[in-house]
């Protein structure tokens, strides 16, 4: 913090007791605010840390056995109960967005009870038992703390970081009154533990804010039985209330379905009324049902072993049988396939954990028409997509560069800045454009067309 005499200047200066340059005063009202922030940070760490010894000395208890049934859920729960005890002793303040009411209001799946089976209750009684006896608090009641688990379930929210790679779990009860639709006009996104929604398009005064809980890229029939499962409703958003209808229908079929044994045909199938196969509904064509469940029974085999190849450490192997995984859905598949795109993006995995970074590029472009059509215009995930294909057009500029440099004067400098480019005009309305990640791409995005830049001017001078 500022010390005594240094407040009592600024105070002075801004009382107009003396005069100095504007100047003056606005470096010392900027460093002030600094050092504000930085106490009040060091206060914030301070309280966590009294919570965070307070778990410790409660989990050391625990003989070993007991410690190894402590699940990052068990873990959320004893903290929801600790911070409300310290918060109770006026330990740790209590805010609007940080108290124990706000988990009261949540919905529990428990309000459910006929769409929830009895091993699921039981699991409840098991972790909530577990927590007590962690906890050993007085008047603690059970009967809550499962409950608070099946608010858990529903209300969750699973914390990413910028490239929306999975880190934990947390609870954010503001975050979870907003309601879902399979066509939000919000996104949620994670700034460290702070939770961020941000507009991905103009939303009315008045009008309800939405995001998405579940993955959007998929049918109607899909997002309504993950959402039943999960969340215990049924959505009826202006995407959900088009099931059934002839453009929904073919769009299920495109993303999830079969396509026209024609490779020149883009039409897509339906089940014929005998159910003896499935007929193109563009061209006529019939496709044999026995055919279509011959060739998915081999990809399930394939799938099988390659995901034992990659859990195993054996990339090499894993490579093989995703390709041929690629070659069989290529022949049942729409080429707009999810299920095409999901082996695509195991691809590109794979292969830039072994630094392949050609192939994965060629990969990555394939995923891009994909990406573009079952992900809106602003999701993150069609701006990441967008991203990573600019960062492997970028090294395969250097790649270029080591083996033939006319083709680096000729190579993918120019292609890595449409990439980013795509990745800034989507990422900055997901991500803002303040944090390091978005620092990050916007320097890449310099670098590539200060590049551009040299490369022309020496064209020209030659």
């Amino acid at each position: 913090m500022l010390s005594l005499s240094c407040c009592l200047v600024l105070w002075e200066l801004m009382s107009g007791f003396i005069y100095v340059p504007t100047q003056f005063v606005e470096f010392f009202f900027i460093k002030y605010i600094e050092n504000l922030l930085i106490g009040l940070m060091a206060y914030l760490q301070k309280l966590e840390w009294k919570l965070h010894r307070l778990e410790c000395q409660l989990l050391a208890k625990l003989d070993k056995e007991r410690r190894k049934s402590v699940t990052p859920t068990i873990r959320m729960m004893v903290k929801l109960y600790l911070r409300r005890k310290l918060q109770n002793e006026n330990v740790i303040p209590v805010t609007a967005m940080d108290n124990y009411n706000l988990v009261e209001a949540l919905v529990s799946r428990i309000l459910y009870m006929s769409d929830i089976d009895e091993k699921q209750l039981l699991l409840y009684a098991q972790m909530a038992n577990l927590v007590n006896l962690i906890l050993q608090l007085p008047n603690i009641d059970i009967k809550e703390i499962a409950e608070n688990f099946s608010k858990f379930a529903c209300n969750a929210h699973t914390i990413c970081d910028s490239e929306l790679r999975s880190l934990g779990t947390g609870l954010y009860p503001v975050i979870s009154i907003i309601n879902h639709s399979c066509l939000p006009n919000a996104v949620l996104v994670f700034e460290g533990r702070l939770a961020v929604v941000r507009a991905v398009q103009h939303i009315p005064k008045d009008s309800e804010v939405s995001i998405s809980y579940v993955e959007t890229a998929a049918s109607t029939i899909t997002r309504q039985k993950t959402l039943k499962e999960q969340y215990l409703f049924t959505c009826t958003c202006v995407r959900c209330n088009k099931l059934g209808q002839y453009d929904d229908i073919q769009e299920s079929a495109i993303l999830e379905g079969y396509r026209c044994r024609d490779n020149g045909c883009s039409g897509f199938l339906l089940r014929e009324s005998d159910e003896k196969g499935f007929v193109c509904q563009q061209c006529g064509l019939i496709r044999n049902k026995e055919e279509i469940r011959k060739i998915a029974s081999d990809i399930k085999a394939l799938s099988d072993k390659a995901l034992k190849c990659s859990s195993s450490g054996n990339l090499q192997e894993a490579i093989v049988l995703y390709k041929n995984i690629e070659k069989l859905q290529k022949e049942v598949c729409h080429p707009f396939s999810i299920i095409l795109m999901r082996t695509w993006e195991k691809l590109l995995e794979i292969l830039m954990q072994l630094e392949e970074w050609k192939e994965a590029l060629a990969i990555c472009r394939l995923t891009i028409p994909v990406y573009e059509r079952v992900y809106p215009g602003f999701h993150p995930l069609l701006g990441l997509q967008y991203y990573s294909c600019g960062k492997l057009e970028w090294l395969e500029k250097y790649l270029a560069l080591v083996i033939d440099f006319i083709l680096w004067l000729l190579g993918e400098t120019d292609d890595a800045i449409k990439s980013f480019t795509k990745a800034v005009d989507i990422l900055r309305i997901t991500h803002g454009t303040s944090t390091p990640f978005m620092k990050e791409l916007l320097m890449k995005l310099e670098e590539a067309r200060a590049e551009a830049s040299f490369k022309l001017s020496s064209r020209e001078d030659s």
